[in-house]
């Protein structure tokens, strides 16, 4: 049930002042109407020569920027500054519960509390946590090594970031669907992750039969069959029933990626996370590169990477224009596989303006090289 949403904010004031107890929060998202200064503010206690201190850090368009705050008088002055930002959610985790507050359209709180156990890591220097445990069985199942432990752990610092800015339900199951999912081992490590501190559905859809009876046996035997299934099934068009809050398409060949976020975007999915891989389509269109990119594009080799560049540029434009805040983020390192890219999208509320300059920008480059990007025409036939 909604609650006031300035008790709400009072009950978080009191645990993000707990130095004991306080494990980490985040705010992120905006309200209806209001925009922060940040995009998003995340705070934990941190042990300094001086004693026990908040840590905040805020990053919005400028490089983030930290600031220590002694618990007492100077943490509360931050604390209460934070709180009166128009964040439009907030995610508390202390060693005892996490709370997920999201301000709803009319201004009150939607809270949802969760008991968890977790333990502070306080130190100011602290090495980066696993946010799965290395020893947890999904790897063994998944017969992956340290290699792939690390990777799941930086697909996973991207999935978290998404999630905590993003407008959530807390009443219902998060439904999370990985399109083109495959060997679907970072939808295994999604679910894991995710499902600490919720309820979570996951479907993972593909076109090959083998993907879904490899998989769903995978599923059973980690003890997840009443929460994940895999269905055979195209991308456009996916057999799978909205609403829809978490879509992950990673590593979909070519235009199977458009297909992935036109889906996303016709589902109004909070959550977006694609890893583009092979794009050979806006490729084949740059024929004749507009002055004086003629330099580049005589370069085969020159040329394919410049078409990566400008397909994955034109997408997130694309997905912008459709009302998501995008990011083009490195989820791996170069050192695992070339093709690290990743479009993360948050999708903002119905209400928020866009911008006409993205627009503009979009339309002088697909002019510029004349070239129809798959998604365009995507997006186009369902009317946006």
């Amino acid at each position: 049930m909604p609650e006031d949403l300035g008790d709400a904010l009072a009950s978080l004031r009191r645990l993000l002042l707990d130095e004991h107890s306080l494990v980490r929060a985040v705010a992120a998202g905006r309200r209806r109407s209001a925009q922060p200064r940040w995009q998003r503010a995340e705070l934990r206690p941190v042990d300094l020569k001086t004693g026990r201190h908040l840590q905040v850090v805020t990053s919005g368009e400028q490089s983030p920027a930290t600031a220590n705050h002694a618990f007492g008088e100077p943490a509360a002055v931050a604390v209460d500054a934070l709180l009166a930002e128009p964040f439009g959610n907030w995610h508390v985790q202390t060693t005892a519960e996490t709370v997920q507050l999201r301000v709803t359209k009319k201004g009150q709180a939607q809270v949802h509390r969760r008991a968890t156990e977790a333990v502070q890591s306080t130190g100011h220097d602290r090495a980066a946590a696993h946010l799965i445990d290395p020893g947890d069985p999904l790897f063994t199942t998944l017969g992956a090594g340290a290699s792939k432990r690390r990777q799941v752990d930086a697909f996973l610092r991207v999935l978290r970031s998404a999630v905590e800015e993003a407008a959530l339900p807390a009443d219902r199951p998060l439904r999370v669907v990985d399109l083109g999912c495959g060997n679907a081992y970072l939808s295994f490590a999604a679910f894991r992750f995710l499902a600490q501190d919720r309820d979570v559905r996951l479907t993972g859809v593909d076109l090959r039969p083998q993907s879904r009876e490899r998989n769903t046996a995978l599923a059973s035997g980690l003890g997840w069959a009443e929460q994940v299934e895999f269905v055979e099934g195209a991308i456009l068009g996916a057999p799978v029933s909205p609403p829809v809050d978490v879509v992950l398409a990673l590593h979909a060949c070519d235009t199977a990626t458009d297909d992935a976020l036109a889906q996303a975007v016709r589902w109004g999915a909070p959550v977006v996370l694609a890893s583009p891989c092979c794009h050979h389509d806006l490729q084949r269109q740059m024929r004749s590169a507009p002055p004086p990119y003629g330099l580049v594009s005589r370069h085969p080799i020159l040329r394919e990477r410049l078409g990566d560049v400008l397909t994955d540029a034109l997408r997130a434009a694309l997905v912008r224009m459709a009302g998501y805040r995008v990011e083009a983020v490195q989820f791996v390192s170069a050192e695992y596989t070339p093709r690290n890219t990743m479009l993360r999208a948050v999708r903002l509320g119905d209400d928020a303006p866009a911008d006409p300059r993205v627009r503009a920008e979009y339309d002088a480059l697909v002019g510029s090289w004349g070239v129809t990007p798959h998604l365009q025409t995507l997006l186009a036939d369902a009317g946006h």
